[in-house]
């Protein structure tokens, strides 16, 4: 036995014995029997500790027990054990403090006088802490109590992954969900320079809801030092010395030999979770720790299908890549293997082909592959003469058609998905035709109670297209013959199935294939009847409008799938691969921009979509009308000219469903709810989708008219549709109107997720609702709990505003020195103009004229086009610049009303901001009745300035103003109304104290 061969095996017995009995099976059953191995670790004791004979029986009578139930380790109560961890012992505790159940980890009996081991368990803290993901427990505190090392964490309900496996395998849904999340937090983890070196189901939880949780970093390696803690900040790793680390049926090659690990070596130990989900079964299963070494660094694995037929071929590759020997043969990084696992199954993917050749009958095609020239002539001839006699009926303006996916029986997974995409952008540049959204596909496929990733066959093709009073399927083959290959189009009408028009061409490689199909494209739209005028000036080519490349497309149709799915951040990692593929591909340039806006990725979003502009003149007239009116209104933010470029969108393409909503979000933000709604009428009209439903509500909300808001929501709950926006929109219209309990019942709904809230958006709202009503510190402890949630999914513009809304809060509600303090601490030139100018506003109103002005010009210098730069903020902070100097009659000047913006929804803090700016400048002109007009404007819009400071202000200003009028009984009662709504609040805030004292004086 070599010296390194007896450190492994002694290091296995402690961590095996440490734990208490019932611990001990779920770390060895495994590995071997406890016997062996008491066996062989005692023939070594007797070989090289004949100097502590003792060793062996202290470590087998140590249960590890430290606490018991009612005892108390600082402010937590501990309620039972929960199990044993690689290094300790976790108990389900109550914070008594904050009233609940969390986890609290102790380090185990017999580590606590080893110094080493103290470090690793605080190193475990830190790296925790480092680590701020959903799918993995969150770290709360961390403390010592009586020699007594403890580390709070999340607890997390539900049952190991472990327990779960215990009743088979797992379905591939499943595996992709549970997989694609366990992915996610590794590779969280390995940004953070952290690799876990001990993932294994046992230390993963599955939650009620479906969610995975990522558990026990106890031996875990830090590559990066910890940048908070300096005396640790040296250490490689939390095992200083080379001892062998992890659960041995679970570890890779270079981990079991001591070589150095990385990220691929947590991607090795995933594998071998996802073989147990797929095949029900542990990969290695020898009983001796030599049988299972030798497996570990030697076998190949058994395929996961030898043991479940259901495996795809797809998630089978995807397995027996990771498992790999070599590190260098496996997925290079957790982000490439979470992409894979999130594609499983979607509709044109190997996977999907492969699960279908391997779980169900092989059905016969609709039409048979053309396999000869003989065969092809004849087809050919058929179809002409064919046409000859049956002269098909012209299609018309009002008609729709649904596309169906290709037949490819070419072997050739390249062809699924990217010749129906490519068939839907050639169809879809032109106003003759109406293609069916694939959102709406996906839609209708949910009410067949079909999945939205189900291969769209020409029967399935049909019902949709009944379903939703479409009138034309069209669906599409291609077959090789030799290194050529034969396309066909076909497009027949929904309600008979009579075939309407066909096409059939050959492309000479695969290189030309979607030349081929651009061809077919055009003549099979002559066919349905276009006029050639239509056709010349509306068909751009696909590989010279689109792309050339026949793989960016089939991505680019996996990230349409995906987010059909609802499942955005797969659709963006396909996005990136395509650009990556094709750097000249504009629509996805495009796609993935408004989606980063979407995430509050700003300046992701900004870069993308300023590449798709800059491309705009290799794309069809369809693509290039759609990039401009996307980037005037994301990237130069001019309402105006992205009205005009929304505009022209709709008159070219009347039906098109994805042109009205933007164009009525673009009236929104220039304060013309009037044709916003009318907009979003008009889209609903094309297309009942959840964000038109949700926006209409939204511009309903703003206008006033609450029972109209209430009743587009009344629509889409009757169709099944959570509209966007959801528990917001509900949560507002029950403020507005008084409804305490339909508040608290919107406050406790999901808000994030598939109803496009960014998280944080909750905590920011309640506590917006907190500060309406004086009460500022839960304001502040809200803001707080909102930017930590932004933060936790990477929202950078999400966490900037809620911290420049709370600085332009103090601001207003007079703490000048918090609000400087505040603003300064946010400011960074790479974040977006609402929050740069918000903390640009709390700095004019509290008196830093320098910081403010560096901060205006800088965003008037970035975006000189904006309209909220030039119509809202850059006059509010010159205005508030000249009432911080004395100067109302200047600050009046500087906020002349421009169009409707001022009631336009702005920035963080809402709408109306000029306004209010206005009454403050007549106040300081003693203008009593100019000054009461424009808080009554703001008292008189509840549903636009909703739960903001201003809302509840303007009560104090008008109470000012009719003091200058002299008219004291409007006078006392708009004060009072003020200190009714405040009656609670906190009684340092510098504007209550200033009104107390002026209402006093009317008494």
């Amino acid at each position: 036995m070599t010296p390194e061969r007896w450190h492994q095996v002694k290091t296995l017995l402690g961590a095996a014995l440490e734990r208490a009995p019932q611990e001990r099976s779920a770390y060895l059953d495994h590995a071997c029997t406890e016997a062996d191995l008491r066996r062989e670790v005692e023939s070594l004791l007797a070989a090289h500790l004949q100097d502590d004979s003792s060793f062996l029986e202290r470590l087998a009578t140590a249960d590890g027990e430290i606490l018991s139930s009612g005892d108390k380790i600082g402010p937590y109560e501990i309620l039972a054990r929960i199990g044993a961890g690689g290094m300790g012992i976790v108990y389900r505790a109550r914070d008594t403090r904050l009233e609940r159940e969390v986890a609290v980890k102790i380090l185990s009996v017999g580590l606590l006088t080893d110094e080493g081991a103290r470090r690793r368990f605080r190193k475990e803290a830190l790296a925790l802490a480092r680590l701020n993901h959903a799918n993995i427990a969150a770290v709360y505190d961390v403390g010592e109590q009586g020699g007594a090392d403890y580390l709070v964490m999340e607890c997390v309900p539900g049952l190991p992954l472990a327990e779960k496996l215990r009743s088979g395998a797992l379905d591939e849904k499943a595996i992709s969900t549970l997989g694609g999340q366990i992915a996610e937090a590794l590779e969280e983890a390995h940004e953070q320079g952290i690799i876990h070196r001990d993932l294994k189901p046992a230390n993963v939880m599955v939650t009620p809801k479906g969610q995975a949780k990522v558990l026990d970093f106890g031996l875990a390696k830090v590559l990066l030092p910890f940048a908070d803690a300096t005396t640790l900040a040296t250490a490689p790793s939390f095992t200083e010395s080379q001892a062998l680390v992890g659960t041995l049926p679970y570890m890779a090659p270079e981990q079991l030999e001591g070589r150095t690990v990385d990220p691929r070596t947590d991607i090795h130990a995933l594998g071998l979770v996802l073989y147990e989900m797929a095949s029900g079964r542990r990969l290695f299963q020898q009983d001796s720790i030599p049988q299972l070494t030798d497996a570990i660094l030697h076998q190949p694995p058994v395929t996961p299908r030898a043991f479940n037929a259901r495996v795809s071929l797809e998630l089978e590759r995807i397995i027996l890549k990771c498992l790999e020997k070599e590190p260098e043969n496996r997925y290079q990084s957790a982000k490439e293997l979470r992409v894979d696992l999130r594609r499983l199954g979607a509709p044109g993917t190997a996977a999907s082909a492969a699960s279908a050749h391997a779980g169900a009958p092989v059905r016969h095609a609709r039409r048979p592959a053309l396999v000869s020239s003989a065969a092809l002539i004849a087809a050919a001839a058929a179809v002409g003469g064919y046409f000859y006699f049956h002269r098909a009926p012209k299609l018309t303006q009002n008609d729709s058609i649904v596309v169906a996916d290709f037949a490819n029986s070419t072997g050739d997974p390249v062809f699924d998905g990217a010749l129906r995409q490519g068939l839907s952008v050639q169809l879809q540049q032109t106003p003759f035709l109406k293609i069916v959204a694939d959102a709406q596909v996906a839609q209708t496929l949910r009410m067949m109670e079909k999945p939205a990733t189900t291969h769209i066959t020409p029967e399935i093709a049909r019902e949709i297209c009944q379903r939703m009073n479409a009138t034309v399927e069209i669906d599409g083959s291609i077959a090789a013959l030799g290194s050529e290959y034969v396309l066909g189009l076909n497009a027949a009408n929904c309600a008979s199935g009579e075939t309407l028009a066909q096409e059939q061409v050959t492309a000479p490689s695969k290189e030309k294939v979607l030349e081929a199909l651009g061809t077919a494209a055009s003549e099979l739209r002559s066919k349905l009847g276009e006029s050639q005028s239509s056709l010349q000036t509306y068909d751009s080519q696909l590989v010279q409008a689109t792309t050339s490349s026949l793989e960016a497309l089939h991505v680019y149709s996996q990230a349409a799938g995906a987010v059909s799915d609802g499942d955005w951040t797969s659709a963006m990692a396909s996005y990136q691969q395509a650009i990556g593929i094709d750097p000249n591909f504009a629509l996805a340039h495009d796609m993935l921009g408004m989606m980063a806006a979407q995430f509050g990725n700003t300046a992701e979003a900004d870069k993308e979509i300023d590449s798709a502009y800059a491309l705009r003149d290799r794309t069809s007239e369809y693509e290039k009308i759609a990039i401009s009116a996307d980037y005037y209104s994301e990237v130069t933010k001019d309402d105006d000219a992205a009205i005009n470029a929304f505009e022209q969108w709709v008159h070219t393409f009347p039906r098109d469903e994805d042109a009205w909503p933007g164009l009525g979000i673009s009236y929104g933000w220039a304060g013309q709810y009037d044709q916003a709604v009318a907009a979003e009428l008009e889209a609903l009209h094309l297309n009942p989708s959840a964000f038109s439903y949700g926006v209409a509500a939204s511009w309903y909300t703003d206008l006033n008219r609450f029972s109209d808001a209430r009743a587009m929501l009344a629509k889409a709950n009757a169709a099944h549709i959570e509209p966007f926006l959801g528990p917001a929109l509900r949560y507002f219209l029950a403020f507005d109107t008084g409804d305490q309990k339909g508040m608290d019942a919107a406050a406790a709904l999901p808000w994030t997720g598939a109803t496009g809230i960014p998280a944080g958006t909750r905590e920011d709202v309640l506590g917006d609702t907190q500060a309406y009503y004086g009460h500022l510190s839960q304001a502040r402890d809200w803001t707080r709990r909102a930017i930590v949630a932004a933060g936790a999914e990477h929202n950078i513009d999400g966490v900037a505003n809620f911290a420049a809304e709370s600085a332009l809060r103090e601001a207003l509600f007079g703490n000048f020195a918090q609000a400087r303090s505040d603003a300064r601490q946010i400011v960074h030139p790479t974040l977006n103009f609402d929050s740069r100018d918000s903390a640009a506003l709390a700095l004019a109103l509290s008196g830093d004229d320098d910081g403010a002005q560096k901060l205006l010009d800088d965003s008037i210098r970035r975006f000189p086009d904006a309209s909220y730069v030039r119509f809202v903020y850059a006059p509010s902070v010159r205005a508030a610049m000249a009432l911080h100097e004395g100067n109302s009659s200047g600050a009046i000047d500087d906020l002349v009303p421009h169009g409707s913006y001022g009631m336009a929804q702005v920035g963080p803090i809402g709408a109306m901001l000029p306004v209010y700016l206005r009454g403050m400048a007549y106040l300081a002109e003693r203008n009593g009745a100019a000054a009461s007009a424009e808080f009554q404007k703001i008292v008189d819009n509840p549903g636009v300035v909703q739960n903001q400071p201003i809302g509840v202000l303007a009560y104090l200003g008008l109470g000012r103003a009719f003091v200058f009028q002299s008219d004291t009984a409007k006078a006392r009662e708009s004060y009072q109304k003020f200190l009714t709504l405040w009656k609670d609040a906190d009684p340092d805030i510098p504007v209550l104290q200033q009104a107390k004292a002026e209402y006093a004086k009317l008494q």
